[in-house]
């Protein structure tokens, strides 16, 4: 199940508490009498679209420059029972998570603890070595940005219904995920072209740990969950079950049919991370409402390359920061996105640049193992989030 494309396509793929914003929340087909008619029933047709192409449950959440929320779900939240999906369900954030670990990265360079072009050798002396990896040509700068070349190798649970359950409490330390890759040949020389590595976000906690000396989600929770108050954000470390309320993630194996994959201990770190609809718009907006970042280091996180060609098949246009994807908008202009997905789980999201209008999306399943249900999901996925972003009011 996790081919390079599927890693490379969903395992990618606020405003401040003091903000007070009016939620505007429905899950049928009628919005409430105080919801702006020209928002609220485009969101809930794009959700409903996603929901008609197999996916068992969904929920949107679009935040508007006035700051009111509007949310709209669709499908179901458990198989057995039927029941409707929260609009303010937790789920897994996957590979959004790498855009937490990038602003923390980026705090420790504004601070000078830190520097882009540092090598990895110098933050983590005798790690990467072997096979013609060579810590003392990577840098800090193409961890964050995915050129360092480093080849991503990690367990695979999901070829079979029977290999899930046998495998999903197993538990991987970075250190071991880490020389994994090291048994590996780079994928080409640092520096010289552009391959998602889940790895290289994995040094990158790695490097925070040994910076600051505390675990580095210990830091996430320090410098962004609460200064920016996203209360419904957590990492469950080793822990496989998730936080009530929630929609149960489900995943297609050899048979075809969903597989309750909710409960599982996740592989790469960062993917741990659980949060909401609700708390995620408030990070991409405190990010880009500039709460997080010196100007310095927020014009470095949104400079960009290309992707590579596999990954834009599946997402036309995007190009790469340090942490970000920058993606075109249909009304024309670009937006700031991370994807990400884990088994069931796949997230989307979007802010603009001025970080004052946003939307973030959660499915908790996935159409199928081919690259062509990868494609139809991520098109359905872009369409809710343009819609949301080109909007005026």
């Amino acid at each position: 199940m996790r081919s390079a494309t599927l890693r490379v396509a969903f395992t990618l793929t606020a405003v401040a508490a003091v903000l007070t914003s009016v939620t505007v929340a429905y899950a049928g087909s009628s919005p409430r009498p105080d919801t702006p008619l020209r928002e609220v029933p485009r969101l809930q047709q794009d959700i409903d679209a996603i929901h008609t192409l197999g996916i068992t449950g969904a929920q949107a959440r679009l935040v508007t420059p006035d700051g009111r929320d509007q949310t709209a779900t669709s499908g179901v939240a458990d198989l057995t029972t039927g029941g409707p999906v929260p609009v303010d369900g937790h789920f897994r954030i996957a590979s959004a998570g790498k855009t937490f670990v990038a602003t923390v990265i980026l705090q420790l360079i504004g601070e000078g603890r830190l520097a882009l072009d540092d090598t990895v050798e110098r933050r983590l002396p005798g790690v990467v070595r072997g096979n013609g990896n060579d810590g003392r040509r990577i840098t800090i700068r193409q961890l964050l940005q995915h050129t360092s070349g480093i080849h991503d190798d990690f367990p695979d649970i999901y070829s079979t219904e029977a290999d899930f359950y046998q495998h999903r409490y197993d538990v991987d330390t970075p250190e071991q995920l880490v020389a994994r890759a090291m048994r590996h040949e780079p994928d080409f020389v640092p520096g010289t072209a552009w391959r998602y590595s889940t790895t290289g976000y994995i040094l990158l906690d790695m490097i925070i740990e040994r910076t600051t000396g505390q675990p580095w989600f210990e830091e996430v929770r320090r410098r962004i969950v609460q200064p920016l108050g996203l209360t419904e954000t957590s990492w469950p470390g080793l822990s496989p079950t998730m936080p009530s309320p929630y929609a149960h993630a489900y995943q297609p194996f050899e048979s075809g049919a969903p597989v309750d994959v909710t409960d599982h201990v996740v592989i790469d770190p960062e993917g741990a991370i659980v949060s909401t609809t609700r708390d995620l718009n408030r990070f991409f907006r405190g990010l880009f409402g500039g709460r997080l970042l010196r100007p310095a280091q927020l014009a470095q996180m949104t400079r960009t390359i290309p992707v590579d060609p596999e990954l834009e098949k599946i997402m036309p246009g995007a190009r790469y920061g340090l942490g970000l994807f920058q993606r075109p908008l249909p009304c024309g202009g670009t937006y700031w996105s991370h994807p990400g997905g884990d088994a069931g789980y796949i997230t989307d999201n979007g802010v603009t640049t001025d970080g004052r209008r946003s939307v973030v999306l959660s499915v908790s399943s996935v159409l199928g193992n081919e690259q062509d249900d990868f494609v139809r999901q991520q098109r359905a996925a872009d369409t809710l989030v343009g819609h949301a972003l080109c909007r005026r009011a």
